[in-house]
């Protein structure tokens, strides 16, 4: 048990996290993404697997611990609706907020066809799968550089 680390963050994850440099990306899916076999392809070759919770709850968590990079101009992409690229979905605007929350001030998510997420998502660095249930919950975080 370690301290101030937040309790969905297990050993698989925090090595993850910590492995990762500037610029790798990391994946953060809903439960219907075809995480396993996209995984099959990352660096790793890992996913992480956080039953019960949402897409915006494991991101609240990873971020305690993930800075997002502040050298690119949308450093979280999201997939975007088929046939609707710019429609913002329900998921869409809590991950905003939790975005913005995390860094303290406003972050750019750009959506992604899904076809091109899905090849985005295979040269990430890991995939996180959730139990999102809300559509098009699947979400790439660039990691960034600690400046203290």
């Amino acid at each position: 048990m370690l301290k101030t680390i937040h309790p969905l963050i297990g050993s698989e994850l925090l090595a993850i996290l910590a492995e990762m440099g500037h610029g790798d990306d990391l994946v953060i899916a809903d439960r219907n993404f075809p995480a396993e076999s996209v995984a099959a392809a990352t660096v790793t070759g890992q996913c992480v697997h956080l039953a019960g919770v949402d897409t915006t709850e494991a991101a609240r968590a990873i971020l305690t611990l993930l800075p997002l990079d502040s050298f690119v101009d949308a450093p979280v992409r999201r997939m975007a609706v088929v046939g609707e690229p710019e429609s913002v979905l329900d998921v869409h605007s809590a991950m905003q907020a939790v975005v913005d929350a995390a860094e303290g001030k406003a972050v750019t998510i750009e959506p992604v066809e899904r076809f091109a997420f899905y090849d985005a998502a295979r040269d990430a660095y890991a995939v996180v799968q959730t139990s999102e249930a809300r559509p098009y919950g699947c979400f790439i975080f660039k990691k960034g550089v600690i400046f203290d």
